[in-house]
């Protein structure tokens, strides 16, 4: 099964929805997101021309 969730970037990193991952695995991703928090932001800026 695979999982999806939704994580806000701003005002600072937060969990919005999670379905079917467990803690150790969002921990993971929490980890890989704050490692690359400035990438995601400048593609997403980038991709919606703000």
């Amino acid at each position: 099964m695979r999982g999806l969730n939704k994580i806000w970037l701003e005002p600072k990193i937060a969990l919005a929805t999670n379905y079917h991952y467990n803690k150790r695995q969002l921990k993971e991703i929490k980890t890989l997101v704050e490692i690359h928090k400035n990438e995601l932001i400048s593609a997403w800026k980038q991709h919606f021309n703000r």
